[in-house]
């Protein structure tokens, strides 16, 4: 892959994510210190797209997806074999790609499925965080949390080259869940997207 520079993120393509950063309504102090952390990368003119695996450059753009069960209100996670966490699916925007383009790609590569947009937010990210990877290849992901519909009865295959496993949960679960079991920020997005769920 070529190498992407500062100049082939375009000023259009800024405006365009920041955008997307400015409809999310913060859940708390932190996601509001990472809107605002998101926002002067962006406009600060630093790369965006991660050009090398698994760290250049050292902060780059990701879309998760946190796939729906809206009628019996059950959230997908995945065991990653990377990170050894249950996370939602998802992966890192490449240049040219929209945030939700990324989502359509990769639910078909993780999930072999469509992406098909919740209720709740849309196309649109519906929470925002900055987190420092663990592990070999340390580096910041910005990554913009999507919803996506979708039920057990749809998902019938997943990509065991990146997954050992899929869970089901209910949001009551997943709170219940010992974070360091999880993406550290898996809690906070669950009980937003509970909040979201009572109007």
């Amino acid at each position: 892959m070529a190498r992407v520079t500062t100049a082939d993120t375009s000023a259009a393509d800024r405006t365009r994510l920041t955008d997307l950063l400015d409809g999310v309504v913060p859940w708390d102090d932190l996601e509001r210190d990472h809107l605002d952390a998101a926002r002067a990368w962006i406009s600060g003119g630093a790369p965006l797209y991660r050009t090398a695996k698994p760290a250049t450059p050292p902060m780059h753009l990701v879309s998760y997806f946190a796939a729906f069960d809206e009628a019996r209100e059950r959230v997908l996670l995945v065991e990653h074999r990377k990170a050894g966490l249950r996370l939602p699916t998802g992966g890192h925007v490449e240049p040219g790609e929209s945030p939700w383009d990324a989502v359509r790609r990769e639910c078909r590569e993780e999930l072999g499925i469509a992406a098909d947009p919740s209720g709740v937010a849309g196309e649109r990210p519906f929470f925002v965080t900055v987190t420092d990877t663990l592990g070999q290849g340390r580096h910041t992901d910005v990554s913009l949390w999507h919803l996506i519909r979708a039920t057990p009865e749809d998902v019938t295959w997943f990509s065991e080259e990146e997954f050992s496993g899929v869970a089901w949960l209910s949001l009551a679960q997943v709170l219940a869940e010992p974070i360091a079991t999880l993406d550290p920020h898996m809690h906070r997005f669950t009980a937003k997207l509970a909040r979201a769920l009572t109007g």
